[in-house]
């Protein structure tokens, strides 16, 4: 039986508008990103011939149903916000519906950091959380990597 750890990584992507409350830049009027969105895993494959999963780390479609539900599903096609917008957007109509109040600055390192949480919780055992890599324009993104976790 092997005991060689695999890194297995999956590109996604999503549309989701955001503003920066308080922020001294442009930043601070909602705009959108087109975001990708890179997720890697690490973990022992599996070594049980006939198995369906037979030599993965975890099946990339299992993955994708975890990411579809915890994060695509979520953020996609969104407008983000901190929880101190609130007052100042009051109640908006239908082109509004999907609006996502959060108890955080909604920056790009801070949704890295809640990608963490929904996507680290839902992976099977034996795999683990390696990196997460969220690109917010073609040349900047945020990443948070397991090795740098205090």
């Amino acid at each position: 039986m092997s005991t060689q750890r695999i890194r297995i990584t999956k590109r996604y992507s999503f549309e989701l508008a955001h503003a920066l409350y308080a922020h001294d830049g442009g930043c601070a009027q909602v705009h959108g990103h087109s975001y990708v969105l890179e997720v890697t895993l690490l973990g022992v494959p599996r070594e049980e011939p006939g198995h369906p999963k037979n030599g993965m780390v975890m099946d990339f479609a299992d993955l994708k149903a975890i990411v579809n539900k915890e994060v695509i599903g979520r953020y996609d096609h969104a407008l983000l916000l901190s929880e101190q917008h609130r007052e100042t957007i009051g109640t908006l109509g239908s082109p509004f519906a999907k609006v996502l109040f959060v108890p955080w600055q909604p920056t790009c390192e801070n949704m890295v950091l809640d990608i963490v949480v929904r996507i680290g919780t839902q992976l099977p055992t034996g795999v683990s959380l390696l990196a997460v890599r969220l690109h917010e324009t073609a040349t900047s993104y945020a990443e948070w990597n397991a090795h740098d976790a205090i």
